[in-house]
């Protein structure tokens, strides 16, 4: 019979999870208090937050309570790296309702530590509660270990626009589960690729330590989160669509696979109508490619005469902005893809 957390009271359910957390490399006082204490040697720390909302953010038949740890882990520390730092810590609040399998926790637990371990990085604290869906609020901690952040604002005209890590690799995971063609497994890399993303964090250090220029975390789409550090900084990122040519083979088969889904299913719309699967199939790449969200890889920008770091690519070039120019645009012309991920866009 399984175990459920309503079967249990909130301090048995935290004796069971508290061994399974990281303690941390930078924790003085772990979970167990009403406060952690993280140290902050420079005298300063990074912070920030990220929320996973079932059946939004994640489907539980699709992902394992270790899968949703890692993801909570990892999104969270790719934001530290953005900005050139290393986490050092996270807090944990979890919503559930009292039908959640025990076992399922355990797994969460199991998953943020297995992400935070590469990093030395501790779970110190957090909270549990009772609700309708199950919810994980991570907020993260980090260092910058004495160097300045790598902020958006820091792109300049003639700067070279690189990036590091995967693209559209989440988003055609997440395609495939949806379409249903294929069952949720690790052993698919663009299903692991959604179920568990594999930021570049090692990248945002090396970039801060070449002096890159601007950076962030891309988890809304490569579009979207362009447009941020081309708004932050007042200029105009041009994309070259060459560089992503790499990507489209690798996503090629998946994405026939998904408009030849829709096809049989009847439910192709305007992703296929009188255009064909294989012009369906390009749209596709393009939409996972230039919008798809939740690879974490990182976007910077870097001085011309920087040689880039190792696991950076560059993929287009900073120009000053155009009076009636959008401020990312794709050789040059304006996209004609949607931007990327809103929370609350219909």
């Amino acid at each position: 019979m399984t175990e459920r957390v309503r079967d249990v009271n909130e301090d048995e359910l935290l004796r069971r999870i508290f061994p399974l957390l990281p303690v941390g490399g930078s924790t003085q006082v772990g979970p167990g208090d009403d406060a952690a204490i993280v140290a902050a040697p420079d005298g300063r720390f990074l912070v920030s937050s990220d929320v996973l909302v079932e059946d939004r953010h994640f489907k539980t038949r699709w992902s394992s309570g270790a899968d949703v740890g890692h993801r909570a882990a990892v999104q969270n520390f790719a934001d530290i790296a953005a900005m050139g730092g290393r986490p050092t810590a996270l807090v944990i609040s979890l919503v559930m309702p009292g039908d959640t399998p025990v076992e399922w926790v355990e797994d969460l637990a199991r998953g943020l530590a297995e992400a935070c371990k590469p990093q030395r990085a501790g779970v110190v604290g957090g909270d549990l509660a009772s609700g309708e869906s199950i919810v994980v609020n991570v907020s993260v901690h980090g260092t910058l270990d004495w160097r300045d952040p790598v902020l958006r604002t820091g792109a300049r005209p003639g700067d070279v626009v690189a990036y590091a890590g995967v693209r559209g690799r989440s988003a055609a995971g997440l395609a495939l589960l949806d379409s249903g063609v294929i069952r949720p497994t690790h052993q698919h890399p663009l299903v692991k690729a959604y179920l568990r993303p594999d930021p570049p964090l090692e990248a945002g250090r090396r970039a801060a330590r070449a002096g890159a220029t601007a950076m962030l975390d891309v988890s809304d789409g490569l579009l979207r989160d362009a447009g941020r550090i081309a708004l932050a900084s007042d200029v105009r990122l041009d994309l070259d669509g060459a560089a992503f040519d790499d990507d489209r083979r690798v996503l090629s088969d998946a994405a026939l696979v998904v408009a030849q889904s829709a096809l049989r299913a009847g439910d192709a719309g305007e992703l296929v109508g009188d255009i064909g699967q294989a012009e369906a199939a390009n749209r596709l790449m393009n939409q996972w490619i230039w919008s798809g969200g939740e690879d974490h890889g990182l976007l910077a920008a870097f001085p011309e005469d920087v040689a880039l770091p190792e696991g950076w690519t560059r993929i287009g070039q900073v120009h000053p902005p155009g009076k009636a120019a959008p401020r990312v645009t794709i050789d040059g012309r304006r996209p004609v893809v949607s931007a990327g991920w809103d929370h609350f866009e219909a």
